[in-house]
């Protein structure tokens, strides 16, 4: 089924484009692509396709939200975005954060993720607990990316390739480390590192050997280990389809 997207204004186009320099800008000034695509995740990963609520409405700018446990750092970058989403107050909130997710990803190397302006910002948080569980394993992550969010196995696995960007900070995980050896760059290290075993100054998480141990996820890993461009095509499609939970649906 083909998605029907809001017509939005000649002038919040240019908006949007603007917007995107200006992102590219402060994402290459401040090495910060790992914690914007953070804020973008984890605003859309709340999306609950049985209640239709949560996902990427522009709710993480209230403190309800940020206060969550699995936010911790996200404040961060609210702040730094906060100069340049004043700039454009056309766009709605929902919108900046998701291109500032879109822009992370290409500052870094990765795919250009298509995006889709004219979600609205909406004013109820969602509730707590609806984020994946860094500590559990696949059972878990099907239940949080298929059943709530509506996702496939295969967003799963291309979605957990976003982890060659960043690392974790011990002070808001619990864990600590960076999964690649170049955090800050997009590529598909994190599949090739997840099959070559645990190394000294790098991070597993559980849920990353999870794939490892399921017979559907395993040979995904395998693929995109051996082949960047079919892991950067599914990233792309898997990354849109997150950015776009309970927007424009069909």
């Amino acid at each position: 089924m083909t998605k029907c997207y809001p017509t939005v204004s000649e002038e919040y186009v240019k908006a949007v484009d603007k917007a995107k320099r200006k992102l590219r800008g402060l994402i290459a000034e401040k090495n910060c692509a790992p914690l914007m695509l953070r804020l973008a995740w984890h605003s859309a990963g709340t999306y609950d396709v049985c209640s239709k609520t949560g996902g990427p409405f522009g709710t993480m700018r209230f403190k309800a939200e940020l206060s969550h446990g699995a936010n911790n750092g996200v404040d961060i970058a609210i702040r730094l975005l906060e100069p340049i989403k004043e700039q454009f107050p056309t766009l709605s909130y929902a919108d900046f954060y998701q291109l500032a997710g879109v822009v992370a990803v290409e500052v870094t190397g990765g795919p250009d993720v298509p995006f889709h302006p004219g979600r609205e910002d909406k004013t109820e948080p969602p509730l707590e607990g609806r984020l994946p569980d860094a500590t559990k394993g696949s059972d878990h992550l099907r239940d949080v990316f298929v059943k709530q969010m509506g996702l496939s196995d295969k967003d799963i696995v291309a979605l957990s390739g976003g982890h060659t960007l960043g690392r974790c900070h011990k002070e808001r995980s619990g864990f600590e480390g960076p999964w690649t050896a170049n955090p800050l760059i997009f590529d598909n290290s994190y599949f090739k590192e997840l099959l070559s075993g645990e190394k000294e100054g790098l991070l597993q998480l559980p849920s990353d050997k999870a794939l490892l141990s399921d017979p559907v996820f395993r040979p995904l890993v395998e693929k995109y280990a051996a082949d960047e461009d079919a892991f950067f095509a599914d990233y792309a499609e898997a990354h849109m389809k997150l950015s776009e939970l309970g927007f424009a649906e069909a």
